[in-house]
């Protein structure tokens, strides 16, 4: 592998594209282009360990070792079979692959994964008499199949885990929103740290973890413990520690208020376990308030937030969206807010109109994310583009 100039490819969510991009490009990333649900790009081995370290929107990164066209499964096998696999992984290592399959001539993943694995099990057993093991819970090294028609692409996994595991969440609620499309959400709605920011329905806090995060410029994966990467022949342990320092010597105080409120004295709780691991005790502050009895405290303030599924609510959708564009005119004024739904209906009980719809989506279910400007007055604000 030539480490001075990998081809990197960085997995997202759809909507996320673009900030995701501008992550790369601000961390150094060079020829970066956007795909769908991915972004490519080239750096060196350094930068394929600060991308990992470091970028909020990121869900993981692979860098591809083998492309091939294959037009029936004995020639896919009969490619793999020539491939030097020795380089990636030794016979002690352990491996596993996830596969994602686009084809009508290749119809089952599961099934060109076996193939895959007999396929890196026979070279093994050809050169040397022994092969490595399978261990799809926690391998040493994780590969990725990637197939598009005939056109297969093996990639190594430098993350392991996916990038939304940071580590902080040790309670979650029934609609916890994914850490990557929490931190993709407060990039899209401007948040960087200045001012003031509220969560009015926090939930076990994971918006709000974020926002501190990104407020302090902590890297997203400073309490993660292991990347796949540390597995590979040719880790540099130094290079990775150097490249640690300096992004936590980047950390930086912040001056503002971080806020949530529930009010759901189990979901509150559950938001101080998370907000204690990731060692945020000092910088959010979470209470028990009803949003619909709040008034604006803190100036300038930005709203990001998901409001909760109907399990947690004992009022009808309408009524509670109604309540919401309802206080924001009446408690929120020079107010930028932004919420994520996947009611689309329903939203338009907040009689707001929306400046700005972003589409997202929260695991399988479409949702939109939306921007409100509460203006009180002349529309003269400074939230205004």
């Amino acid at each position: 592998m030539n480490t001075d100039n990998l081809n990197i490819q960085i997995k997202t969510f759809f909507g996320l594209e673009p900030v995701l991009a501008e992550e790369i490009q601000k961390l150094g990333g060079k020829n970066v282009e956007i795909k769908t649900r991915a972004v490519n790009c080239e750096g060196d081995l350094g930068f394929l360990y600060k991308i990992n370290y470091s970028a909020r929107t990121a869900v993981k990164i692979l860098v591809p070792v083998y492309e091939f066209t294959a037009f029936n499964e004995q020639k896919f096998y009969d490619r793999l079979l020539r491939f030097g696999w020795d380089q990636y992984i030794n016979v002690n290592q352990s491996f596993a692959i996830d596969a994602t399959v686009h084809s009508e001539r290749f119809t089952h993943s599961q099934f060109m994964t076996l193939k895959m694995k007999d396929a890196i099990a026979d070279f093994f057993r050809d050169k040397y008499g022994k092969r490595p093991n399978v261990d799809p819970k926690n391998p040493d090294i994780k590969f990725n199949l990637h197939i598009d028609r005939n056109f297969v692409t093996i990639s190594l996994d430098s993350s392991g885990d996916p990038l939304f595991k940071r580590g902080y969440r040790k309670e979650q609620g029934e609609a916890p929103i994914n850490e990557v499309l929490a931190a993709g959400m407060l990039h899209l709605a401007g948040w960087d740290g200045k001012g003031n920011f509220l969560d009015p329905m926090c939930g076990s806090g994971t918006i709000l973890i974020e926002a501190a995060m990104i407020a302090m410029e902590l890297p997203a994966q400073i309490f993660r413990k292991k990347f796949a990467f540390q597995n590979w022949s040719n880790y540099d342990e130094d290079l990775f520690q150097k490249i640690k320092e300096f992004r936590i010597n980047r950390v930086k105080e912040f001056t503002g208020k971080i806020v949530g409120y529930d009010i759901d004295a189990r979901m509150l709780n559950a938001a101080r376990i998370n907000i204690e691991a990731a060692e945020m005790e000092e910088v959010i502050e979470v209470k028990k308030q009803n949003f619909f009895e709040s008034k604006k405290e803190h100036f300038p303030l930005l709203i990001v937030f998901n409001p909760p599924y109907d399990e947690r609510i004992s009022i009808d959708d309408d009524d509670f969206y109604k309540k919401i564009g309802d206080t924001f005119k009446t408690h929120y004024p020079n107010t930028l807010a932004w919420l994520i739904s996947s009611d689309l209906e329903a939203v338009k009980k907040i009689g707001l109109r929306p400046s700005r719809k972003i589409k997202l989506y929260n695991g399988k279910l479409e949702t939109r994310f939306l921007q409100y400007e509460m203006y009180e007055g002349s529309k003269k604000s400074k939230f205004e583009k």
